[in-house]
């Protein structure tokens, strides 16, 4: 799996993993982040997910970063907003009030052009990656956000039913990736109806990492 697989996803349609409404996870749970208001959340790999504006309407300040430029353009545009655009290394910055999308490999992403971060929410970034992969994007997350609490959500199956993406990512995978920087604890943890992809039994799990 490389880079061309997901902008290939994104300029078919095939988006099956794009949420039409916030992630009920997230609204349920997100004062156990104990966010101010205002607060600066990251959303890695963040497509065009809902979440920013359920985020931005909730008073949040949102940051994140998109491999595909089209789910960037994408979002904006059913935000209703016109981005200022600027180059930031390798990646293409886009701005708006309260409001910053990197467009670009994540890996390329340093502190300095990150700025602040009050808070981490993976929605689907972890589960998105290959396993040698989570391991370094897990380590790179600690480096350029110096070590800020975080919403992860994972789903854990027999790998063997179904080839990622999802990929499963069980308990003990999120301990040995996080456990040296981060206190681990379940937040909420049930198994999905139909399972995932209307076939593979699976459970859906919401972590909460508060750094140690």
């Amino acid at each position: 799996m490389d880079a061309q697989f997901w902008h290939n996803k994104w300029q078919r349609g095939e988006i099956g993993f794009h949420q039409t409404d916030a992630n009920p996870l997230l609204s349920r749970n997100l004062p156990a982040l104990g966010l101010a208001q205002g607060a600066r959340l990251f959303l890695p790999l963040c497509g065009k997910t809902r979440d920013i504006h359920w985020l931005l309407a909730g008073g949040f300040q949102v940051v994140g970063v998109e491999l595909s430029p089209l789910a960037v353009e994408q979002l904006f545009a059913e935000l209703g907003i016109v981005p200022r655009v600027s180059t930031a290394g390798a990646l293409r910055r886009h701005e708006a009030d309260g409001l910053t999308i990197f467009a670009g490999d994540i890996f390329a992403l340093d502190r300095d052009a990150l700025g602040r971060v009050d808070a981490i929410y993976d929605r689907a970034a972890l589960v998105a990656l290959p396993g040698a992969t989570r391991t370094l994007y897990a380590a790179h997350l600690l480096a350029i956000t110096n070590r800020a609490p975080q919403f992860v959500i994972t789903f854990d199956y027999d790998q063997s039913r179904m080839d990622g993406p999802p990929f499963s990512v069980n308990e003990a995978e999120m301990r040995g990736n996080y456990e040296n920087a981060y206190r681990l604890s379940s937040v909420e943890s049930s198994d999905i109806p139909g399972g995932l992809k209307g076939f593979c039994p699976a459970r859906e799990t919401l972590w909460l990492l508060e750094p140690r």
